[in-house]
């Protein structure tokens, strides 16, 4: 696999020299419409991965690799397009871009499906690791819950983090505005930052709510601890009155 260095040095190398499209070092991988993504960020779901590279074409399946214990993200994953072509454009372009303060490496490569793993389109929504359709995901804020598993893990620290204003606002930046556009590159920097503040004040709620929530608990046992016979006492005199 190529490094992000090697890939642009063949591509300005070709450029400088003129070589065709048939000649270009990209026609070694005209039998596979797959591509390596390497460097993500371990906040994206399936779906943003998606949104991020359907620019350059139309992603027919994605497998966002997942840790099998924890089912976080491992930071790359395996893409196929629609069409062939549409590989080069999202190694020429992605390669090296960054998304989130992490640097991507894209590459060709020849995918090879797990034992018993059936190649479909899986992109029309976001999917689980089990593989399945779930259009309702969201980026995950540590472990993924698992839906309808049992157990009370909606509550747990592990739950789900929604997908922020401002990392939409991110994602819509870098697949939409103009690439000939200077500023770009600014722009993406600036968001980036409002990005980051953005997590950091949600963390901080967060923080402040399970704390709130744990002096509350707290507090509910102590009164319990100090009045323990109150109920018990308040039905029995409520049995003489009677």
């Amino acid at each position: 696999m190529n490094s992000i260095r090697q890939i642009q040095e063949l591509n300005k190398r070709e450029l400088e020299n003129e070589i065709t499209p048939e000649g270009s070092w990209h026609a070694d991988y005209r039998d596979t419409a797959y591509i390596y993504i390497g460097g993500l960020p371990f906040e994206l779901s399936e779906g943003d991965v998606i949104t991020i590279f359907s620019q350059y074409g139309e992603p027919v399946h994605v497998n966002l690799v997942r840790d099998k214990e924890t089912g976080k993200s491992r930071g790359f994953a395996f893409l196929k397009y629609e069409d062939q072509r549409s590989t080069d454009l999202a190694v020429d372009n992605l390669g090296g871009a960054s998304v989130m303060g992490r640097v991507l490496r894209v590459d060709h490569t020849r995918y090879k499906p797990k034992e018993g793993e059936v190649i479909e389109d899986n992109t029309h929504g976001e999917v689980d690791d089990g593989g399945k359709r779930d259009k309702g995901a969201t980026v995950e804020d540590g472990k993924r819950s698992k839906r309808g598993g049992g157990g009370d893990e909606s509550g747990s620290d592990d739950e789900r983090r929604p997908m922020l204003q401002e990392e939409k606002e991110l994602l819509k930046l870098m697949r939409d505005h103009d690439d000939e556009d200077p500023m770009k590159e600014y722009l993406i920097k600036e968001k980036q930052e409002e990005v980051d503040a953005a997590i950091a004040r949600y963390e901080k709620e967060k923080r402040r709510r399970e704390k709130d929530k744990r002096r509350e608990h707290r507090q509910h046992r102590e009164g319990r601890r100090h009045h323990p016979h109150r109920h018990h006492g308040d039905r029995k005199r409520s049995e003489r009155d009677s």
